[in-house]
């Protein structure tokens, strides 16, 4: 079902605004209409903010939602917003079955006016299409701002979907990469770059950098090591449960996938080729497991199943000099990744048998780090443009699964890096 939707915002106190929905695909179809009807009693300048929110959410819908402010008919759904005193009612009622869809009291929130926008923004969008919207949903990525000339610093920071209300959330003042949340968003782990004294072959003691693993609360803030083995301790992913996750280990030599328990610390091998293995991703399930590896001779995509070792590994990418950073979708049938074609990274999606290779981004910068939204309809991803031989910006994009770009959602906030939708 896709709709074309009509707002009109222009809200006073007492105004009316109309939503129009209309289904594609049959040109004498009757357009379905959302009339928003508001009063107030006070706080005109919090209601015009809160309804240019609702109507910014929207927005993003694009591809279900098509804004346009020149048909306005026969009304289907009526959104009514009462504010009285301290409370705002909320109401959508279905004016054909004469049933209401939703209707919900709130204590008045403008102090957290965001929130509040986007709370009554999912419940309008649920009542309409039956789904979850992404208007509640985070952004987790790195930014390189504090970077100086002497020292490479890179935190972790966290922003509404729409790239409003940014936090920085680590303070380490050194080289973060590699986050991912856990399926609750509680946690994060993510792997930090730091010093530490080695051995050499010669018996000779020197600095050496290595990757260590670290996790995250979100509420108590705790940070806690989880490996810090000599090598690589990077790219970790939670499964589903969140008691375990599954990361890239190389004290053996070559790097490997393992998964680990986060209580018990114990690992399993999952992969042993003598190729390099890296940046797992598993399906909501744990059937399935997406990674990166250069068993072909260059880095393609593959899966197998991570109940096992080395159990039924599949080449899946056959595409551009290199890939990378393979993401599944949340219901697991698509997976989303980077190609080095044409002298950049662009990004790709592909069936997670393999079939339907489709190519999203082209003559848009260098883009990377694809990441599917919790609903599955759009990707959240990087492009580097450059500016001049000596200045090029990397920020935050988000596009729908046609890769029609929908917005850019960071600027002049230094260098971001990989970006994670949460769930």
């Amino acid at each position: 079902m896709k709709w074309i939707l009509i707002l009109l915002i222009s809200i006073n106190l007492y105004a009316q605004d109309k939503i129009s929905i209309v289904a594609v695909g049959d040109a004498t179809k009757d357009k379905d209409h959302l009339l928003i009807t508001s009063s107030a009693d006070k706080n005109e300048a919090a209601v015009n903010m809160l309804t240019s929110i609702i109507r910014s959410d929207f927005g993003f819908y694009r591809h279900l939602f098509e804004l346009d402010a020149t048909l306005i008919k026969e009304t289907l759904y009526h959104l009514t917003l009462s504010f009285k005193a301290n409370n705002l009612n909320v109401k959508v009622s279905n004016l054909r079955s004469k049933k209401n869809i939703f209707n919900k009291s709130y204590k008045e929130n403008f102090k957290n006016i965001r929130t509040f926008a986007h709370t009554i923004a999912d419940e309008v969008y649920k009542s309409i299409t039956g789904n979850e919207s992404i208007f509640l949903s985070k952004i987790l990525f790195i930014s390189d701002r504090g970077t100086t000339r002497v020292k490479d610093i890179k935190n972790l920071y966290l922003m509404d979907f729409d790239g409003k209300r940014k936090q920085r959330i680590t303070y380490d003042n050194g080289m973060i990469i590699s986050p991912s949340l856990s399926k609750d968003n509680s946690k994060i782990i993510y792997t930090s770059i730091e010093s530490r004294w080695r051995k050499s072959s010669k018996g000779k003691i020197h600095k050496v950098k290595n990757p260590n693993l670290y996790l995250l609360d979100l509420k108590t803030k705790k940070k806690t090591l989880i490996s810090d083995k000599m090598g690589i301790n990077s790219g970790a992913v939670f499964d589903s449960s969140g008691e375990n996750i599954y990361l890239t280990l190389s004290n053996a030599k070559n790097a490997d996938i393992y998964k680990m328990n986060l209580k018990t610390r114990s690992s399993k091998r999952i992969t042993t080729h003598y190729s390099d293995d890296v940046d797992p991703n598993v399906n909501e399930d744990g059937s399935l497991m997406t990674f990166l590896s250069g068993r072909s001779g260059r880095a393609m995509i593959y899966t197998m199943d991570p109940n096992g070792v080395e159990k039924k590994v599949k080449r899946i990418s056959y595409v551009g000099k290199f890939n990378s950073a393979p993401r599944f979708s949340p219901d697991g049938k698509q997976i989303v990744f980077s190609s080095w074609v044409d002298n950049r990274f662009d990004i790709y999606k592909i069936n997670s048998d393999g079939s339907n290779l489709v190519r999203l981004t082209k003559n848009f910068g260098s883009n990377e780090e694809p990441w599917f939204s919790p609903d599955g309809q759009f990707i959240v991803f990087t492009s580097q443009r450059v500016i001049s031989r000596k200045k090029a910006t990397q920020d935050v994009y988000i596009m729908n699964l046609e890769g029609e770009i929908i917005s850019k959602v960071t600027g002049q906030y230094g260098k971001i890096y990989t970006p994670r939708w949460s769930n």
